[in-house]
């Protein structure tokens, strides 16, 4: 009995453990902690129709779906053809379903023509739910993502091989989504229906920044975390391009084979098979209002408050990272998906996201910052700290460079992001059987000498500081240099190792240990994290939401999330809210500080004073038929 509650406890670690059901027409009973909580986002969503979903994490994530697999058909030359193509296959299917309580199937057409899949996404309007993730571009600093794709039939045997770009998709076939922190329970949840013989099979998503604070109504829609396998998915590759849909069911739900082909046509019949090459150029918009919380007096008290902790010689806290949150107007709706794809011309070498729930807004955002990318057992993550502007020369901006990783204060900001990420990844290391074994013992011998309980809650806490280690080893390249984005450039490092691995079941820990140990990095929280994550829900008044939490995907054998910084979130009739941070240490200084906010803003500001693409200049684009 010991063991078992020992087991328990573990798959929940930090978290808690019990599931609680959520519909995607739940209703939220928590309250924003300020007068700043911008209501304009209040009740929009309740408008928009809700359908009748399959939450994966509403069951027992412990038996295995019957089957997962992938089928490829054979390719065509546009995305109206391979519509034509799976429509065909979902009657086929109608004819023959399979046998199974349980199941997901992907079919997947693939098209001769590289289309992007940003483009297709805006073919779609406003299908929600829907998703975007697009890797880095550029390979001019040597780390972008390892994304080679195997395509083929689910089975191991893979038919070619190709690059993925981008992904974007719209309606779920399985969502994962709770209003409690996201816990070990979830992510088993979500790995029930992923497979490494199926690797396009992916969940996309987001998680909070801080599940423990309470949700305002602007973020209402995502609950603590929101994933999404999508029903329709059009997947970018290099030099070609993927139609596919996908079917999740499980009796054990209440979600029928029949309900989830039926739910699948009816997201079908909506999708646009005709692709508009976008224009990513805009050419003159107005802001009509723009709005800080905090604004600049507040700002400055909040930076000499968290200075003055700082400097405390009885405070642990060596760096904090204080956001803003911006309320744009303009006069006429924010398009988020040609917005995005204005934002992909502004960074090449960053990560490209979209996520939007039904009855929610946009999030939106261009992040420079991996989390992790893990691909079997290869793990690698980044420290991206301190911040310049490009200069307007060459030689201007190799000064800018020259005082950047020369400064003092910068250096130290980028030094504790670094070495905390580096620690959290080769601490010492406790095998996972021993760790359980221990634990059982010290349980077991409470049971029987009830005085020795009060000696267990420290034993669990040595044994948690003991086993924090994910990586055998961890290879630092390069330890420090500079990082140069279109507007901007940072101090960055790039960090790798590998995964220990004991079993299967380890292994699936590991994936949550990485997610729980890196999240949040002291570049969007601080040093020490529970330290600085205090600070920040004491004196922040608004929601972070999403920003500047992982958002990215799940796969089988392969996972990869940025952090949700340089982003927005963006609604009909409410114009956008843009976010941004930046990391206050010793030696900074309010006025710099707000400057700095201006910079890592201004990339989604400038579009926004220009006109994004509007549907009267459909007529003069290229269409892809």
């Amino acid at each position: 009995m010991a063991g078992a509650v020992v087991r328990h406890y573990l798959t929940t670690r930090f978290m808690d453990s019990e599931t609680t059901k959520c519909k995607i027409s739940y209703s939220l009973h928590s309250h924003t902690r300020s007068p700043y909580s911008l209501p304009l986002f209040h009740n929009k969503y309740e408008t928009r129709r809700v359908v009748a979903l399959m939450n994966g994490c509403e069951g027992d994530p412990k038996p295995p779906v019957g089957s997962i697999e992938t089928r490829t058909l054979t390719a065509v030359p546009s995305p109206s053809k391979a519509m034509e193509r799976l429509n065909v296959a979902i009657r086929e299917l109608k004819c023959n379903p399979p046998p199974l309580t349980s199941g997901i199937l992907r079919l997947q057409v693939p098209i001769e023509e590289q289309i992007e899949a940003i483009e297709w996404l805006h073919a779609q309007h406003d299908n929600l739910p829907r998703c975007f993730f697009s890797g880095r571009r550029s390979r001019a600093n040597g780390n972008g993502s390892n994304l080679l794709m195997d395509i083929g039939n689910g089975n191991g045997d893979t038919s070619f091989t190709h690059n993925l770009v981008g992904a974007a998709g719209v309606g779920s076939a399985v969502f994962f989504q709770q209003l409690h922190p996201f816990s070990y329970h979830d992510w088993r949840s979500i790995k029930r229906f992923l497979s490494a013989k199926c690797p396009l099979i992916r969940a996309y998503g987001a998680i909070r920044f801080d599940a423990t604070a309470n949700i305002s109504p602007e973020w209402k829609a995502f609950g603590s975390f929101y994933f999404m396998v999508p029903q329709v998915e059009f997947d970018e590759l290099e030099g070609s391009s993927m139609l596919a849909i996908t079917i999740a069911w499980d009796n054990a739900f209440s979600w029928t084979w029949d309900e989830a082909i039926h739910s699948l046509e009816t997201t079908m019949q909506q999708i646009a098979s005709v692709v508009v090459k976008l224009k990513k150029e805009s050419s003159g918009e107005s802001i009509l209002n723009k709005t800080h919380v905090p604004n600049k007096t507040h700002w400055d008290l909040a930076v000499k408050k968290a200075l003055q902790e700082i400097n405390t010689s009885s405070s642990q806290l060596v760096k904090v990272v204080l956001a803003r949150s911006s309320r744009i107007l303009t006069a006429t709706n924010i398009d988020p998906i040609a917005w995005l794809a204005c934002l992909q011309v502004e960074g090449e070498d960053a990560y490209q996201f979209c996520l939007q729930p039904p009855n929610g807004p946009a999030f939106v955002g261009n992040t420079p910052e991996r989390l992790f990318h893990r691909k079997w057992l290869s793990i690698s993550s980044e420290a991206l700290a301190a911040t310049r502007a490009r200069g307007e020369s060459s030689d201007l901006d190799l000064q800018i460079e020259h005082d950047l990783l020369s400064s003092p204060k910068d250096h130290l900001e980028f030094t504790v992001v670094r070495e905390n990420i580096q620690n959290k990844l080769e601490a010492s290391f406790l095998p996972i059987s021993q760790f359980v074994n221990l634990l059982v013992d010290a349980l077991s011998n409470a049971i029987v000498h009830p005085p020795a309980l009060k000696h267990v809650s420290k034993l669990i806490v040595l044994l948690f500081s003991a086993s924090q280690s994910v990586c055998d080893r961890v290879v630092v390249e390069p330890k420090k240099t500079v990082r140069k984005l279109r507007r901007i450039q940072h101090l960055y490092a790039q960090l790798s190792g590998n995964l220990r691995r004991e079993d299967d079941e380890n292994e699936q820990l590991a994936v949550f240990e990485i997610l729980s140990s890196l999240h949040p990095t002291p570049a969007v929280c601080g040093l020490p994290r529970e330290a600085a994550r205090l600070f920040i829900s004491e004196t922040e008044m608004f929601d972070r939401g999403m920003y500047a939490g992982p958002v990215g995907w799940f796969g089988g054998g392969e996972s990869e999330f940025a952090v949700g910084i340089r982003s927005a979130l963006v609604e009909k009739d409410s114009g956008a809210l843009v976010y941004a941070g930046t990391g206050i240490v010793e030696g900074s200084n309010p006025s710099s500080e707000w400057d700095e906010l201006e910079l890592k803003t201004s990339q989604c500001t400038k579009l926004l004073q220009l006109e994004v693409p509007k549907q009267a200049k459909v007529e003069n684009l290229e269409i892809i038929y």
